[in-house]
C-alpha cells in the first residue's frame, strides 16, 4: 500500500476571506478527485485549524494499492486540472510518499 500526503499553505493575501474561499475551493476540487479516479482506495481532505506558526492550512491523505497506482493518479487529467488550481492560490508545499 502507498499513502501519497501533501500539505500547502496558501498565498498570504491581505484579504483574509479571499484566502479561506481559495482554501475551501481547494478542498472542494480536491475531494471532486475522488469519485473520478479509480485507483484512490482512500482520500481525506483538512482544513488546519492549529494557529502553530510551522502549520499549514489543507492537508491530504491518500492511499493507493500500488506505485503505479500513484503514478496513474498523477498523470490523471482531473488531477492536473485540479494541481493547476491549487498551484495558483498557493504558496509552498510539502509531499510525502511512502509504502507499507
Amino acid at each position: 500500500m502507498i499513502k501519497h500526503i501533501v500539505m500547502w499553505s496558501m498565498k498570504k493575501d491581505s484579504d483574509v476571506a479571499l484566502k479561506i474561499g481559495n482554501a475551501m475551493e481547494v478542498k472542494r476540487r480536491l475531494e471532486s478527485l475522488k469519485p473520478n479516479i479509480f485507483e484512490i482506495k482512500k482520500f481525506e481532505v483538512g482544513m488546519n485549524f492549529s494557529n502553530s506558526p510551522s502549520s499549514y492550512d489543507i492537508v491530504l491523505y491518500s492511499e493507493f494499492d500500488n506505485r503505479a497506482d500513484l503514478d496513474h493518479y498523477l498523470r490523471h487529467p482531473k488531477h492536473v486540472i485540479v494541481r493547476e488550481y491549487i498551484d495558483n492560490v498557493t504558496e509552498d508545499h510539502h509531499v510525502v510518499d511512502y509504502e507499507i
